[in-house]
């Protein structure tokens, strides 16, 4: 995995997706997790989770992130479904590290929400 295409993947989700920053600490990472998870099986050429509302919203998500991926980075059409892989997978270890375990926003973690 280049790092270089980790800062962009990075950089692209920061800038364009919002589902990020949902108002709860557990339902930031399950959107994460969710969308991302989508992400690595669209890019890959599996077939997406559509089984419940839930796969089926978090596939809306993915689905115009991929295409993005592929039109804005020539590398994106080149790399092997592996790599695909550990790639998200840092992508979510660095959205989980910046908009949850870094977050000064103390109304994530609440005992009242």
């Amino acid at each position: 995995m280049s790092q270089s295409h980790l800062d962009a993947l990075y950089d692209y989700v920061q800038e364009r997706c919002l589902w990020q920053f949902f108002s709860r600490s557990w339902d930031r990472e399950e959107n994460i997790e969710g969308v991302l998870n989508q992400v690595v099986r669209l890019w890959s050429g599996e077939e997406p989770l559509r089984g419940t509302p839930q796969e089926r919203l978090f596939y809306a998500d993915a689905l115009p992130i991929v295409s993005d991926i592929k039109g804005r980075f020539d590398w994106a059409s080149t790399i092997p479904a592996e790599e695909v892989k550990f790639l998200i997978e840092g992508l979510k270890s660095r959205l989980t590290e910046t908009v949850i375990t870094r977050s000064t926003n103390r109304e994530l973690n609440h005992h009242l929400y």
